[in-house]
């Protein structure tokens, strides 16, 4: 049983990989140097793992709690 078990752990797990790398390679454009909300710099960090970012860390998950504010979800 366990033998079943890890083979659906280690199909899972394939399965998550491909669509991460599928989603980070359909997103492309240039990343904002910049926050286009508050002005600050965005780390290398992050532009480089999230091509085409716009905002700082800060600034969306103030966004994304809005959008779940405005949506009705807690």
């Amino acid at each position: 049983m366990a033998d079943v078990l890890d083979a659906a752990q280690e199909r899972a797990d394939l399965v998550l990989s491909a669509q991460i790398q599928a989603a980070r390679a359909t997103v492309a454009g240039v990343s904002a140097m910049f926050c286009i909300a508050c002005n600050r710099p965005i780390p290398e960090e992050r532009r480089a793992a999230l091509p085409g970012v716009e905002l700082c860390v800060y600034c969306k998950e103030l966004a994304e709690l809005n959008a779940r504010h405005y949506r009705g979800n807690k």
